[in-house]
């Protein structure tokens, strides 16, 4: 791997999993935001509360916008009530979010 926010991206038979770090309640949306080295995680910024699910709904709407996918190929498999969430999204190989996330991050 050749960047370090690749350890957040594992491919698996779903599909690619990606490891998020999310703060809700921000002024701003944003992904991705940055990637948290010690949690091994990219970040997320998303406007909506912890509340009721909003927040997961506004990031699966947030990450299918980033990779120009359908909302229904995102999956939150874990942490959906935690800051620290994995989604699964189908329909994108690990290379593409690789280099979609690298034009980004490594700026």
């Amino acid at each position: 791997m050749g960047t370090s926010f690749e350890k957040a991206i594992k491919e698996t038979k779903d599909g690619i999993a990606i490891d998020l770090e999310v703060t809700p309640g921000s002024k701003k949306a944003c992904f991705p935001a940055g990637y948290n080295q010690w949690r091994e995680r990219i970040e997320i910024k998303l406007t909506s509360a912890a509340q009721k699910g909003k927040a997961n709904g506004q990031l699966i709407e947030i990450v299918a916008d980033f990779f120009n996918i359908s909302s229904r190929d995102i999956a939150i498999v874990s942490g959906a009530k935690s800051s620290k969430k994995t989604v699964i999204i189908n329909g994108i190989a690990q290379t593409q979010a690789v280099l979609a996330l690298d034009s980004v991050l490594m700026k």
